[in-house]
């Protein structure tokens, strides 16, 4: 997975999706282990572009209160 060039909602579907076949029980044991990994990297990936929008957010409301 090369998160790093997916959009914020692409990596969010993604990790949605992991999460729906956990939750169905359709994967074994070694396939929900990875998928588990996987969705860990993609969460922690979508936070950092909720961070880092956040971030240019409060610039701009400090820039155009200037």
């Amino acid at each position: 997975m090369e998160s790093e060039k997916l959009s914020f909602e692409e990596a969010y579907k993604q990790l949605m999706e992991l999460v729906r076949k956990m939750e169905s029980g359709e994967l074994p044991l070694a396939a929900s282990v990875d998928a588990y990994e996987q969705g860990i990297k993609l969460k922690a990936y979508c936070e950092q572009l909720l961070k880092e929008a956040e971030l240019k957010i409060e610039t701009l409301k400090v820039s155009s209160n200037q």
